[in-house]
């Protein structure tokens, strides 16, 4: 890669490596500048910059983010869109991250320019929560360190990947010696419950029994003629040895111990056997404590369907003094803004405004005029339902039966606006009320732009971080701004305010240090139909 100082007039289609703000201009960097950029730039008095060109042997660094992303992401993970060389793998369904710790390592040590950051190893995750990053350092790498980066996800299974919670049938053997209180046996059923009830598991099926060898044996085999798929073992006295009367029993039904003991602290007494291809666990006594402990980090896996082997209770000691933990870490999530402090993924809303009434276009409600076979508003509807936006509200006023029946299947919060003919502005007021209160920001979609494709709602999407300055982003083409326009809540209060045909876009001169311009591939955010020679041109 070229970096370095240049004349204005030679930077057009170059990255700018730093970002400019001067005389109306605020250019971010990583902006590839255009012959009208360079122009502007001149017009301002700006003599030189320093910007990066790339080579022919080089990828830009969204490519090649990407294109790792595609290599790495096993089921039940989402890629984000790249940007700014980032590409965050999301998590698509509630379950147990599993990750190659070592090809992770391989990857990063190929090249400094290339890393990916995961959350620990079989850590519990959520929908929408980040589960994994990768950032390209600088503005590009060489296709040879791509190709490597590449050929090390490619060997084996998938670098990445979610095993998601099933729900299992739990049966609990609980054994007592006299003296024992039910209220204690009570308590250890009502916390396995507990546990369970967070993995979507029903509670278990429970059999109580004495405290000697040959009852527990039949009680293992009255668990297994009840169907249960895990079954777990509390004893009124902790094992101590592989001798003791719950392994016992255990082998005296004909099932086997593969493990006992772990390092993991609360959790060290914990025995794994099986039982007719059951998996079979002999809790520590610190289980009947909702508290986190080692059994926690076995159940989950065992939920998700993931063998724990005796290698994997061994190799679980780093990070397994859990005592000694005051809280456990949030995992780190695209940067928002919470009302808590907690990191998570950004919950984009959007709003269609399409209550218009189209005086330009004559006669016709242009929002029902058929773009490819089907009508205009219903293109910017199904581009929204196919992107990551969520929840969607489209606001109607002129015609608004015709434009709701024209709307494809999907969740819409349906809300009509009566004032449609006031301007923009009261629309965009319906819209915001119509979405919820937990949203972090809202792309303000124009009903006849039916040529916006989900891929670019996806990449506004991947765009908009708050902390970092990017609480508005907007898309660009050459240079020129179009819409949609992603607002951070921030400015919701002040969307409100505004008046007339003018909407929100007043709020990007307003807060110009916050605005970020998106480059798409296309022309399509620039292309809204207000005429019959526009939509003429569109079918051209």
């Amino acid at each position: 890669m070229i970096f370095g100082a240049v004349p204005v007039s030679e930077a057009a289609d170059t990255i700018l490596a730093h970002s400019l703000k001067a005389s109306g201009i605020a250019f971010k960097k990583g902006r590839r500048l255009s012959e009208a950029d360079v122009e502007t730039l001149r017009e301002a008095g700006i003599e030189e910059l320093t910007v990066a060109r790339l080579e022919a042997d080089e990828v830009h660094e969204d490519a090649a983010a990407t294109a790792l992303a595609d290599a790495i992401t096993g089921a039940g993970l989402t890629a984000s869109a790249s940007f700014t060389g980032r590409c965050n793998l999301m998590v698509a369904k509630r379950g147990v991250l599993v990750t190659e710790r070592e090809r992770i390592d391989a990857l990063n040590l190929v090249d400094e320019a290339v890393t990916l950051a995961t959350l620990t190893p079989y850590d519990l995750v959520e929908p929408r929560q980040m589960a994994a990053t990768i950032k390209i350092i600088p503005f590009a790498i060489t296709r040879h360190v791509l190709d490597a980066c590449l050929a090390v996800a490619g060997r084996g299974g998938p670098l990445l990947q979610v095993a998601a919670l099933a729900p299992r049938k739990v049966g609990l053997l609980q054994t007592h010696l006299p003296g024992t209180k039910e209220s204690l046996l009570d308590k250890t059923r009502n916390t396995a419950n507990q546990r369970l009830a967070l993995l979507d598991c029903k509670a278990v099926v429970e059999h109580r029994c004495r405290h000697e060898e040959g009852a527990v044996a039949e009680a293992l085999r009255r668990l297994s003629a009840d169907g249960c798929d895990i079954i777990l073992m509390s004893g009124a006295s902790a094992i101590i040895d592989r001798r003791d009367v719950l392994p016992s029993g255990l082998e005296a039904a004909g099932g086997s111990i593969d493990h006992f003991g772990m390092p993991v602290d609360p959790g060290n007494l914990m025995l794994l056997g099986r039982f007719k291809e059951r998996p079979v666990v002999g809790l520590p006594g610190c289980a009947r404590s909702p508290k986190l402990n080692g059994f926690d980090w076995v159940l989950q896996r065992l939920v998700a369907g993931l063998e724990v082997s005796p290698r994997a209770v061994m190799r679980m000691g780093a990070g397994g003094l859990l005592k000694e933990i005051a809280s456990r870490p949030l995992p780190r999530a695209e940067a928002v803004e919470t009302s808590d402090g907690a990191p998570r993924a950004p919950r984009i809303a959007a709003v269609i405004l399409a209550a218009g009434q189209s005086r330009r276009m004559g006669r016709d409600n242009k929002l029902l005029l058929p773009v490819d076979g089907k009508p205009m508003v219903a293109h910017a509807a199904e581009s929204l339902l196919a992107s990551q936006a969520g929840p969607l509200a489209v606001v109607t006023g002129h015609d608004y039966a015709a434009v709701e029946a024209a709307l494809p299947e999907g969740r819409f919060a349906l809300t009509h606006n009566p004032d449609f003919a006031s301007g923009l502005s009261s629309s965009l007021r319906r819209g915001l009320a119509a979405l919820p209160d937990e949203i972090d920001g809202v792309l303000v979609c124009l009903g006849d732009m039916p040529r916006v494709s989900p891929q670019a709602i996806d990449r506004l999407i991947a765009a908009f971080n708050p902390l970092e300055g990017r609480a508005i982003c907007v898309p660009t083409w050459q240079g020129k701004r179009g819409n949609p326009v992603l607002f951070a809540r921030r400015f919701f209060a002040e969307m409100q305010e505004v008046a007339g045909d003018v909407g929100a876009r007043a709020l990007i001169g307003d807060h110009a240090e916050l605005v970020c311009e998106v480059p798409m591939d296309d022309d399509a955010v620039l292309v809204d139909v207000d005429t019959p020679e526009a939509l003429a041109a569109l079918d051209a």
